[in-house]
């Protein structure tokens, strides 16, 4: 009784498990990023982003204030006082700290610190500090310290500004993210435009060498992408369309018709036979007949298809770097652009953060605004 139509496959709760996890695996990362975005560079040095609303136990290395402008004088000693937190726009509560890097917890806040010869300095837990000293030692280079401090949850809006809006090389993203919609908008219709028409004409069209255009299509599908790159840029060049948005849109299509042509066929293949044969009595061309009946039936299918594809062509750097070559920046992309504060910034974790979560927001609004038709398509049988 458990085979019979209709009845529970007893396998559903693993695809329900799974499919939990796989989602899980995908969201984590994606949250890990927007509130990594939100946060500053010690913060993300210090805790993971799952603490970001706890406070959390970071160093800091401090400088007192120069005593050639601050000091003053308390009878034969020299005396600098000031507070590190706002000197250095910082806040928390210090519990340690120390004078070399080698031991940074070496005195309890609010413990005189005797550096000899008379010269002491004392750091309390609001980071108020007194330094003093004979003339010669309060002179010079203000004393280096290291504080440990429990820092409360802190979150700002500069890295944005400073992704979107700085202007600054390698930092504006600005113009990236227009460039990388340039080249994934092109590259999303104009394949689906063409492989609608071919998997209509594989489809329900007889012509001679059908079925081996459908073998040479399946076995386009295992090309690795990597072998054509070379070959397409030295065509592209020899008939003059060198590097920029038109050889990009011809990549992508060329990459991608063999398995939009592939999801759309076999899709086309099971919609009814008797409205396309009544559709024909009825005196209907083939181009009437796809545009009438075809197109709207596959809505689906080509919702599905432009999903992948355009994922696919904004998340692309490989394509990009070999056909979007350009030195002033004008034709960078977003992952390009990611890559280059990778090289120029090193460890500022916080505006790589912000520029890889600006770039994948616009396909997750993308996914989630279009995922009832990816469903729809891919339980109608548009991958098959």
């Amino acid at each position: 009784m458990d085979n019979i139509a209709g009845s529970k496959s007893s396998l559903g709760w693993v695809v329900q498990i799974s499919t939990i996890l796989l989602v899980a695996l995908w969201i984590f990362p994606t949250v890990g990023l927007l509130v990594s975005s939100f946060r500053t560079a010690d913060q993300i040095s210090t805790s993971g982003w799952w603490a970001a609303l706890f406070p959390s136990e970071q160093t800091e290395r401090f400088r007192v204030a120069d005593p050639d402008d601050n000091r003053a004088a308390r009878g034969d000693l020299f005396v600098v006082e000031g507070n590190f937190f706002e000197e250095n726009d910082s806040s928390g509560e210090i519990t340690s700290w120390g004078t070399s890097s080698r031991a940074v917890d070496a005195y309890q806040a609010g413990e005189v610190a005797d550096l000899g010869d008379g010269e002491t300095i004392t750091i309390n837990p609001d980071s108020s500090y007194v330094w003093s000293g004979t003339d010669e030692q309060i002179s010079g280079r203000g004393q280096r310290v290291f504080v440990t401090a429990v820092s409360p949850p802190e979150f700002t809006t500069d890295n944005y500004n400073t992704i979107l809006f700085s202007g600054t090389a390698g930092d504006n993203m600005t113009k990236a993210f227009f460039n990388t919609l340039t080249v994934t908008i092109p590259a999303t219709v104009i394949p689906i435009v063409v492989a609608a028409f071919a998997a209509y004409a594989l489809a329900w069209m007889d012509f001679p060498g059908r079925a081996l255009l459908i073998a040479i299509i399946v076995g386009l599908l295992v090309v690795p992408l990597q072998l054509a790159l070379i070959p397409l840029l030295s065509l592209h060049v020899g008939i003059g369309i060198g590097k920029g948005y038109l050889g990009t849109w011809l990549a992508h299509t060329g990459f991608g018709l063999p398995l939009a042509i592939y999801l759309l066929r076999n899709y086309m293949v099971g919609l009814p036979r008797d409205i396309i044969e009544n559709a024909k009595v009825d005196g209907a061309t083939d181009f009437q007949i796809f545009t009438k009946i075809i197109l709207p039936l596959s809505f689906p299918a080509l919702a599905s298809f432009a999903i992948f594809q355009f994922l696919w062509t904004w998340n692309d750097l490989l394509v990009a770097k070999v056909f979007l070559i350009d030195s002033t920046g004008q034709t960078t992309v977003m992952t390009d652009q990611i890559v280059n504060l990778l090289g120029t910034r090193g460890g500022n974790w916080e505006i790589l953060a912000t520029a890889a979560f600006v770039s994948i927001a616009v396909p997750l609004v993308v996914f989630f605004a279009m995922q009832k038709y990816l469903v729809r398509g891919l339980l109608a049988g548009s991958v098959k």
